[in-house]
């Protein structure tokens, strides 16, 4: 329950992640595998036609897809350097 919550805490903060992903991206930092594995991971989620929840169902369907962009997203601020994690807040 309490790792639940903090996903959706996460959640909440993600309007913070959109400059953190441009960081990381042009970040020298970060090894060009940490960077493709990300882009593989939503691509693969994107091109697997199978979803966890369907997307019939509207508002479970939109919580999967959140959820799951929300565990790659957590997935990079993990692999990010600390200075890019202590410059966006973002704890592991």
């Amino acid at each position: 329950m309490i790792r639940f919550v903090k996903r959706v805490r996460f959640l909440f903060n993600v309007r913070r992640s959109v400059p953190f992903l441009v960081d990381f991206f042009r970040s020298s930092d970060v090894s060009a595998v940490k960077k493709g594995l990300s882009v593989g991971l939503v691509a693969f989620y994107i091109w697997l036609p199978l979803d966890l929840i369907p997307d019939v169902f509207l508002v479970l369907g939109i919580v999967d897809d959140l959820a799951v962009f929300t565990f790659i997203l957590q997935l990079m601020v993990k692999m990010a350097p600390l200075e890019l994690q202590k410059k966006y807040e973002l704890k592991k």
